[in-house]
């Protein structure tokens, strides 16, 4: 977990690759990274036969073109954003700003949550355009393919869900402004204030001197009288 205020106050901290591998958020990063290849790969692959009419090319899921190249911007799409949050997970210690931190946490939470209901149609739209699909020769040939596309447009519901739940986190840890400021004052609640630098131009209590002539004239010096009129 990131500190309060998006972990503002750990801006600038040396990054462990050890520690950043073992991360749950590193870790489901790339299983959604695995999983997007292993979705728009089959597809683009084996998802288009021969036609039993003719030699032009159809998609193995019902025929439908539109349900191919869902699948392949789908994936295609999980794949690159799994490559850029990465990034950005890396380059995150480096942002000192906490509005540049927010942005962040906000643009992983929504987008995440955005690829998980996608996912979800995605993976309705397949399982419902194969079931739909002729048997036949074409569909024993590539039914492999549509297979896995399926499987891992399942799979990546769950890393999807699982991401959104890590940046959901991130975001209500970073917004608790109260164990902020309670870590802030429990820090420099032992901390005494400075005193004065030497050469200042000003004096501490503790180098305190009487002003000079202390010792003041006095007012009605002995033996002199007031004149009475």
């Amino acid at each position: 977990m990131e500190g309060s205020s998006f972990g503002a106050g750990r801006a600038g901290a040396a990054l462990d690759p050890v520690s950043f591998a073992r991360r749950p958020q590193t870790l489901l990063r790339v299983a959604s990274w695995v999983f997007s290849i292993a979705v728009f790969g089959p597809i683009v692959n084996e998802g288009y036969v021969n036609a039993d009419s003719g030699p032009e090319l159809r998609c193995i899921f019902n025929g439908n073109a539109g349900a191919c190249r869902f699948g392949v911007v789908l994936g295609l799409g999980a794949f690159l954003a799994c490559a850029a949050f990465l990034l950005l997970d890396v380059r995150f210690q480096q942002i000192s700003s906490v509005r540049d931190r927010r942005r962040a946490v906000l643009l992983d939470l929504g987008f995440s949550g955005l690829w998980s209901f996608l996912w979800f149609v995605g993976f309705c739209f397949l399982t419902n355009q194969w079931q739909r699909t002729a048997p036949g020769p074409s569909t024993t040939q590539a039914g492999d393919a549509a297979r896995a596309a399926i499987a891992f447009s399942f799979f990546s519901i769950l890393s999807w869900v699982a991401l959104t739940v890590k940046a959901l986190q991130r975001f209500r840890l970073g917004t608790d402004m109260s164990l902020f400021a309670t870590e802030q004052l429990g820090a420099r609640a032992g901390q005494a204030y400075p005193g004065y630098p030497v050469g200042s131009g000003v004096e501490g209590t503790e180098t305190y001197q009487s002003p000079p002539f202390t010792e003041t004239l006095d007012t009605s010096p002995k033996g002199y009288q007031v004149p009475a009129y």
